[in-house]
């Protein structure tokens, strides 16, 4: 029988979770991980696969602990911008874990609905929330859950990476706002109408280019 591991998985991520959250991902690597631990690179490789899967075990628990920061979410009114609040401010609160949670390259480019799905089911939570608290259609939930997050993640990747620093009243309102908007458009039946009416205004003739296509697309 093959002798069992001093350091189990569960130790291991642990103790990346740790790292990233003390001193960020860069400091993240099997050296450090060994070193904390008291023991060579063998072990940790004897139950991870590679550096990546240890990354990604780290980064449940990450998850794990940004669904404890918004577990009180019934406690506030409207519920569903407690968690848009909380999205931001692990951004400014926690930079390195908003990275590891939210700001990690793939391998490959993937659609959108693949990124909402790394939340899990607090996708599913929200999409109840706004379901039951505005009577609206699922598809327009949907629609407005992924204009939403949007508005969240760019914030708090703004303040992780320093890029500007809200105060809790700035992101509140930020959020307010564009909530607001898509609501009344939504409930009005308008929001296609807007959408076309928008593209009218800015496209005056039809010599100019569509603003659908990327810069550099040919």
């Amino acid at each position: 029988m093959p002798p069992k591991p001093k350091c189990t998985r569960e130790i291991i991520a642990r103790t990346a979770f740790e790292i990233v959250k003390e001193d960020g991902l860069s400091a993240l690597s099997v050296r450090e991980i060994g070193k904390r631990l008291g023991v060579s690179a063998s072990p940790i490789f004897t139950v991870f696969s590679g550096m990546d899967e240890v990354k990604q075990e780290a980064r449940e628990l990450a998850l794990q602990e940004f669904k404890e920061l918004v577990s009180d979410y019934t406690q506030y009114s409207p519920a569903f911008k407690k968690i848009g609040m909380t999205i931001v401010s692990y951004g400014i609160n926690e930079p390195e874990m908003f990275k590891l949670l939210f700001m990690q390259e793939h391998n490959e480019s993937f659609g959108f609905q693949n990124t909402i799905n790394d939340l899990g089911d607090l996708y599913f939570t929200c999409i109840d929330l706004v379901m039951n608290d505005y009577e609206l259609e699922k598809e327009d939930v949907v629609l407005l859950f992924e204009q939403m997050w949007t508005l969240a993640y760019g914030l708090g990747a703004m303040c992780a990476t320093k890029v500007c620093s809200l105060s809790e009243e700035e992101i509140g309102e930020r959020l307010s706002v564009a909530f607001a908007a898509h609501i009344m458009l939504i409930k009005s039946g308008r929001l296609e109408k807007a959408k076309i009416d928008v593209e009218k205004l800015n496209s005056p003739c039809e010599a100019k280019k569509s603003i659908n296509k990327f810069p550099f697309e040919k």
